[in-house]
């Protein structure tokens, strides 16, 4: 395997849920307690993320690349037969941009990643551009409904409370979408 393949698969590794699981969990220890409320909603939009795209792989069927392709070379293990959507892409975006709308300050880290995740996927042969692509619409779809009024993950601003590792009471409210 050639050394750009094993970096893709590596980074597709780590998008399976590895970067973002530890991400939960550091999120309260750089940002204070009411971080743990920001993993949580990223928690329930993964969550939802992950009962739609299941459905959608299952529904739809459609064999991942190498699977129609015999050029091309399956570099890892996929996780299921099938390839639409893809669920790392939907995730790493669905992340992302919940975590970006509280703390725009870790985009410096999340947006290559989300970025290389999705390119590891094509990459590696486990999906079509067009798995990416329903992936990122998902995913950033899933993330915009849960801050819709009435739909909002967390219905309460607990940045208001103040604190010194509080979200900023400037900061945009719960509600508000995220782009």
């Amino acid at each position: 395997r050639l050394p750009l393949s094993r970096f893709f698969a590596v980074i597709s590794r780590l998008g399976n849920g590895v970067f973002w699981y530890v991400l939960m969990l550091v999120l309260p220890l750089v940002h204070g307690l009411p971080a743990i409320l920001v993993s949580l909603h990223m928690a329930l939009v993964g969550l939802m993320g992950v009962l739609i795209y299941k459905w959608l792989k299952t529904s739809t069927g459609r064999v991942r690349p190498y699977g129609y392709h015999n050029d091309i070379f399956q570099n890892v293990t996929a996780l299921d037969p099938f390839s639409f959507p893809s669920g790392h892409t939907l995730h790493a975006v669905g992340f992302s941009m919940v975590l970006l709308h509280y703390y725009p300050e870790w985009a410096l880290l999340v947006i290559p990643f989300t970025i290389l995740v999705a390119l590891s996927r094509v990459i590696l042969g486990l999906h079509y551009p067009s798995d990416v692509l329903m992936g990122i619409l998902l995913g950033a779809g899933l993330a915009w409904i849960s801050f819709q009024p009435g739909l909002e993950v967390l219905p309460v601003d607990f940045g208001s409370s103040g604190g010194a590792n509080a979200i900023p009471a400037d900061a945009p409210p719960l509600h508000a979408a995220p782009f």
